[in-house]
């Protein structure tokens, strides 16, 4: 009846409704933030919708309405637990300081997704106030929980915070909770951040048979930029050859100069893993490590000479071509083969004559094939 009578909340009933009609979207929203309070009710009560487009649309009108707080407050306490976790994002768009207390009530509250969604509400604040009562959530039973709590303490960038997390990060019982804390570290880009980093590379329940879960600390680890080429510089002497390769990696995507000489030398890494990572991380600084490679191609470990073919047509230099056709007469054939395909993405025809003496000798027909086929797509 509210609806015919023409009632204020009827009204905002009414538009509420319209919000999911594109072409009367932005004049109900203007209206509903017009009629305040009365418009609260109503939006509360659509944040139970299982339209996830429409939500943050409920989320940001009830931000715009300055006098929404007590209501939402009383719903954060009430209300169904749906609707109490998206009303703490509320308060996290809105930034409304009276509602902190309730925030932090809400951290101690009985439904997991509240608490994880007060805890990162309260980072928007960037109140510092909040990290003590944050930190209890660190030991939360929940995953969620204490994963919104690394990432919401993390962002205060305090690094009297850092230790706890890192008990996080190297202790958690599931791996995808210490990925977070990670991840939050790294988002500090603060330097006191890199040697917790650092000691969960070393840590082998971190990488050990977990290639994918291992790339949310590498991408933590580049994010400290300049500080951390140094200990990475100093990781590729580990006696553990996944650090070690994680290391290369790593210098290789931050391409910091420093690491060219020692890189290097673990081109020799007899863990071919290993020497096949510098060799990839050399490639990235170009032009300057062509020499190293050059060298590189007359050691007596046919691997070691296959990762620098390889390394080598990555990069756009004179030196490389001749280098390549000096490799298709080496005496391994998986070396031969390398230098094929790198001939084969490089398409210099100065490479054609060899390669000519390739397809003439039937001894091997499948390296015939393969020359025949390279000096084909060349024409």
């Amino acid at each position: 009846m509210n609806w015919l009578t023409g009632s204020p909340q009827g009204e905002a009933k009414k538009l509420v409704s319209q919000l999911a009609d594109l072409t009367r979207r932005d004049v109900a929203a203007r209206e509903l933030i017009k009629l305040g309070a009365d418009a609260v009710p109503p939006l509360i009560d659509a944040l139970q919708t299982q339209d996830l487009n429409l939500i943050l649309l409920y989320q940001q009108i009830l931000a715009r309405i300055s006098s929404a707080t007590p209501l939402l407050t009383k719903a954060l306490a009430t209300a169904h637990p749906i609707t109490r976790g998206r009303v703490v994002e509320v308060f996290g768009i809105s930034k409304d300081r009276s509602a902190i207390p309730a925030l932090l009530d809400a951290l101690k509250g009985e439904y997991f997704t509240v608490r994880s969604r007060a805890a990162l509400a309260l980072a928007k604040f960037e109140d510092r106030q909040a990290i003590p009562a944050l930190l209890p959530l660190l030991k939360d039973r929940e995953d969620e929980v204490r994963s919104a709590a690394c990432v919401a303490i993390a962002s205060f960038r305090d690094p009297a915070t850092f230790d706890d997390i890192t008990n996080i990060l190297l202790d958690d019982p599931m791996i995808e909770v210490r990925q977070s804390a990670a991840r939050a570290l790294g988002e500090t880009k603060h330097p006191a951040a890199m040697p917790f980093l650092m000691e969960a590379l070393h840590d082998s329940s971190w990488w050990f048979e977990r290639e994918e879960a291992a790339e949310d600390l590498l991408k933590a680890i580049e994010k400290m930029g300049p500080v951390v080429v140094d200990p990475l510089i100093k990781a590729l002497g580990d006696k553990e050859g996944t650090v070690r390769k994680y290391a290369a990696i790593l210098l290789g995507r931050m391409a910091d100069p420093r690491a060219i000489e020692e890189l290097g030398m673990t081109l020799y890494d007899l863990h071919n893993e290993v020497g096949k990572a510098a060799a990839d991380a050399l490639a990235k600084f170009g032009a300057p490590t062509v020499d190293i490679f050059i060298e590189a191609l007359s050691h007596p470990e046919a691997e070691i000479r296959e990762n620098s073919v390889a390394a080598l047509s990555k990069i756009q230099d004179a030196r490389v071509i001749p280098a390549l056709i000096e490799m298709l007469r080496d005496t391994a054939r998986n070396v031969q083969l390398q230098a094929l395909q790198a001939i084969s993405k490089l398409r210099d025809p100065r490479a054609i004559p060899t390669l000519q003496e390739i397809v003439s000798n039937r001894a091997d027909r499948e390296m015939a094939a393969l020359a025949k086929q390279i000096i084909e797509s060349m024409k």
